[in-house]
């Protein structure tokens, strides 16, 4: 019978760290341990290859769940809001929605108001069968509109009897993410009467922090939740200023992030933004705050981060787009695993349509499968004492720190956003990523990477929703929210527009190993195009291979050997190709220079800009 006292593999001794990086150098076989091993994120830091128990000294892992400073979860569970978003176009049809969604294991609705103020009957149709004390009710609107909405809530919850100690939710009033998205000026005029009428509904949010624009902008985390603690304590900066106490603001602040696909770093974002938003608030020393021995249900509250987490958009594409499945769901995944209050998950189809009845149902699925299947909220910080994750938040808690001290320095968010400097920092950080996306440095299945060549977009188009455009007469600058495979997705519908599907030819021969592993490379490459890939076994001569090539009639033909064999095959197979098609290597062989001089033009290997490099290619086939 098994002993619970025995200690499982007593009989290995303990390996020390020393001992391990000795038996890694005796492996690396005289590579450099930093340039193979270390990885050095987009945020600046170090991440090694492994960590032990002595990593974590100085790091505070005793607080439980649910203890000041929340770096562990603001719950002593894991339970989220499931949440799906409603626009609000038709009243009537809104209502039907929102009463078959909660049938349906949803419990917390945005309803996205547009422009349109739902007030008095409107307000009571929008709501009708539906018990507000039960559910997460969220309400999206213009900043200009948010006091009218308020007002008319509060006198629907007071009219209805409602307890407001049960109402949930929150109403978006957010004038700094109006100003990146529309470039329209705006101010904090109403943040004060919004903290006062919804001072009675502790639990009913009003004033919002959106870095999900930002990681919908291709914002590095430490970006985001830099951003996002300065945008809170905007708020919190001017009420206090203006007389309103530090506890009431705070408990009145509402944060959406984004969830990027970096699965580690997302886990620990989650946790050092309650970490230090939770230090933030209590520098302003609420008088919620209280002794955390003490009986007061509300100890320490004011300093707990309230956070929606919405599956981001950056990543999502056009082409394979079922591929978003997975990527939403494994973003789901680090949320939930790191104890956030409640989930959006965007369709998968909603960059080219608005999402129908069967992409949301797959969207409030991927979430109840972590719940009911998975029993992810069964588990309160499953990260907890994580060598690795908990570095992890460490190292991006103090990135995201500094990016907030030198928000602070320059006058605060609200000035940083008039002078456009948020958004150039977050604009410049989506063009690096699109630029590593177009070398492959940043990967994304189905369109830089393992593209399904066969697929057609059968009339699927990227759409910008109009909430996301800068209005008329913009003064500001605005967020570019352009996603990471928006140049392949252009790349290839100019491709299917033309008319034309060019025909790569792989002109296989010599060593076995190398001509399989290039011809896999180079079908990969020009299939981001959407060109049709003819692929072979491999042939005796070149003059087979290039005879093969005009029955099949190939614009391109692409050698596929080992470099060894270029300077051989490549001449010969120049010349047999000809003028009949495109000829191209693949690879980039020592003997390039004297390839080049016989005018071999064209190579594509590891180092090639993929992106500029089929744009090329369509200038050569005349596709525009």
């Amino acid at each position: 019978m098994y002993n619970k006292k025995e200690k499982l593999f007593s009989e290995f001794p303990p390996v020390s760290t020393e001992e391990w990086m000795e038996k890694i150098t005796v492996d690396l076989k005289g590579a450099d341990f930093e340039k193979r091993l270390v990885w050095r994120t987009n945020e600046g830091f170090k991440v090694q290859p492994f960590y032990r128990q002595e990593d974590l000294k100085g790091i505070d892992t005793e607080t439980r769940p649910g203890e000041f400073p929340y770096r562990r979860g603001t719950k002593s569970d894991n339970k989220w809001f499931v949440r799906q978003t409603i626009r609000t176009k038709d009243i009537k049809e809104a209502n039907t929605k929102a009463l078959d969604i909660l049938n349906k294991g949803i419990d917390s609705i945005d309803f996205c108001c547009s422009k349109r103020v739902i007030e008095g009957t409107d307000l009571e149709a929008l709501l009708k069968g539906i018990c507000a004390e039960y559910i997460e009710l969220n309400f999206s609107i213009s900043p200009d509109l948010a006091y009218r909405q308020a007002e008319a809530l509060v006198s629907y919850f007071n009219k209805k009897g409602y307890d407001p100690a049960k109402l949930c939710g929150s109403l978006s009033y957010d004038p700094m993410g109006s100003m990146m998205r529309h470039g329209v000026k705006r101010d904090l005029a109403d943040a004060k009467r919004l903290v006062e009428i919804f001072t009675p509904f502790k639990n009913f949010r009003c004033l919002t922090a959106t870095p999900r624009l930002l990681s919908d902008s291709g914002a590095y985390c430490y970006q985001e939740l830099g951003y996002a603690l300065a945008w809170g304590n905007e708020y919190l900066r001017a009420l206090t200023e203006a007389g309103v106490e530090a506890g009431a603001v705070a408990k009145k602040i509402y944060f959406n992030f984004g969830i990027g696909s970096n699965y580690f770093m997302e886990i620990a974002k989650f946790r050092a933004a309650r970490m230090l938003w939770a230090k933030i608030v209590e520098a302003y020393k609420p008088e919620y705050n209280c002794n955390k021995d003490a009986d007061n249900s509300d100890c320490l509250s004011a300093c707990k981060m309230s956070i929606n987490a919405t599956t981001s958009k950056y990543n999502l594409t056009l082409f394979d787009p079922y591929v978003n499945l997975l990527r939403s769901q494994t973003e789901a995944m680090s949320a939930a695993i790191a104890g956030v209050n409640s989930i959006t998950v965007t369709p998968f189809d909603s960059i080219y349509q608005e999402p129908d009845d069967f992409s949301e149902r797959m969207a409030r699925n991927q979430q109840l499968l972590l719940k009911e299947e998975s029993h992810f909220e069964k588990v309160v910080d499953p990260a907890g004492g994580s060598y690795y994750i908990e570095n992890l938040t460490e190292a991006l808690a103090e990135q995201a720190w500094n990016l907030f001290l030198s928000v602070e320095e320059e006058g605060g968010m609200m000035a940083l956003v008039e002078s456009g400097k948020v958004q150039e920092a977050v604009n410049a950080t989506n063009v690096a990523r699109r630029e590593a996306a177009a070398k492959r440095r940043e990967l994304l299945v189905g369109t830089n990477q393992y593209p399904n060549v066969r697929e057609v977009s059968k009339g699927r188009a990227p759409r910008q929703c109009s909430y996301d455009k800068a209005q008329e007469g913009a003064t500001i600058a605005t967020l570019d929210m352009s996603r990471i495979a928006s140049g392949f997705e252009e790349l290839r519908l100019a491709t299917e527009a033309s008319g034309l599907r060019p025909k790569v030819f792989m002109l296989t021969i010599g060593n076995l190993a190398m001509r399989q592993a290039r011809a896999q490379f180079s079908g990969n490459f020009f299939g981001c195009a959407g060109y049709e890939i003819i692929d072979n076994l491999g042939f005796d001569t070149v003059e087979e291979g290039a005879e093969a090539a005009r029955e099949a009639g190939a614009d391109i033909v692409v050698l596929c050997s080992s470099d060894d064999e270029y300077a051989e095959f490549g001449p010969s197979a120049f010349k047999a190709v000809g003028d009949n098609a495109i000829f191209v290597i693949a690879g980039a062989p020592a003997c390039m220079e004297e390839l080049k001089a016989i005018g071999i033009e064209n190579y594509v290997h590891v180092r090639c800009n993929v992106l500029e490099t089929l744009k090329e290619f369509n200038n050569k086939l005349n596709i525009k």
